[in-house]
C-alpha cells in the first residue's frame, strides 16, 4: 500500500475511534440519573397547598428543594417529623415529634446534638415566598435508622418561630404552620 493510501486509512481509523468514543459519551448516563426522588405538596393549617417539597437521595444524605408562598416573612424552624401525616390541620400534631431514632438532644448548637430531624431555619422573604435548596447528612430516604421513607413516612414541618438550635425539645420554634408528607 502506498503512503498516501496508508495515511488516508490511518485518518479513517482515527475518525472511527473518535466517533465511537463520542457515541459512548452520549449513551453514558450520569450517576444521578437513577436517583431516588420524592415530591410532596406543602399545605397550611387550612389545607391549602402553598408549595412543594422535593427530597432527593444524595451520596451521604438528602437534597431538599422547597418552594412556597403565603408564609409569614422571617425565620422559621423547620424539621423532619417522624410520621408522614398532615391530617390534623389545626396543629399538625399527627406528624409526631422530630425524626430522632437515637434519642439525641435537639439543636445544631447543642454539644450532644443534633438529632436527625434537625434542619436549618427557613428564611421567608417579605412577600411570603421562599425558594431554598439545602442538604442534610443526618437522614436518608430509604436506608438507615433515620430513613424518611419508612412504613409511615415522614413529614416536613415549618414552625411559626425561629429555631435557636439549642432549646429542648424544638428550639423554641413554636406552632406548626405548614406540613408536607414525605412518602
Amino acid at each position: 500500500m502506498d503512503k498516501p493510501m496508508l495515511a488516508l486509512l490511518n485518518r479513517f481509523k482515527l475518525i472511527c475511534v473518535a466517533l465511537c468514543l463520542g457515541a459512548l459519551t452520549l449513551l453514558a448516563r450520569p450517576a444521578f440519573a437513577d436517583a431516588l426522588i420524592t415530591q410532596a405538596d406543602l399545605i397550611d393549617n387550612s389545607g391549602n397547598t402553598i408549595g412543594t417539597v422535593q427530597v432527593e437521595q444524595g451520596h451521604k444524605g438528602v437534597l431538599v428543594n422547597l418552594k412556597a408562598k403565603d408564609l409569614p416573612p422571617g425565620y422559621h424552624g423547620m424539621h423532619f417529623h417522624a410520621v408522614g401525616d398532615c391530617s390534623d390541620l389545626a396543629a399538625f400534631k399527627s406528624a409526631g415529634g422530630h425524626v430522632n431514632p437515637f434519642n439525641q438532644p435537639h439543636g445544631f448548637r447543642n454539644p450532644d446534638g443534633p438529632h436527625e430531624g434537625n434542619l436549618p431555619n427557613l428564611v421567608v422573604a417579605a412577600d411570603g415566598t421562599v425558594d431554598v435548596e439545602l442538604y442534610s447528612e443526618l437522614v436518608a430516604l430509604d436506608s438507615g435508622a433515620a430513613k424518611l421513607l419508612d412504613d409511615d413516612g415522614t413529614a416536613l414541618i415549618i414552625h411559626t418561630d425561629k429555631d435557636d438550635h439549642y432549646s429542648q425539645p424544638i428550639g423554641g420554634s413554636g406552632d406548626r404552620i405548614a406540613c408536607a408528607v414525605i412518602k
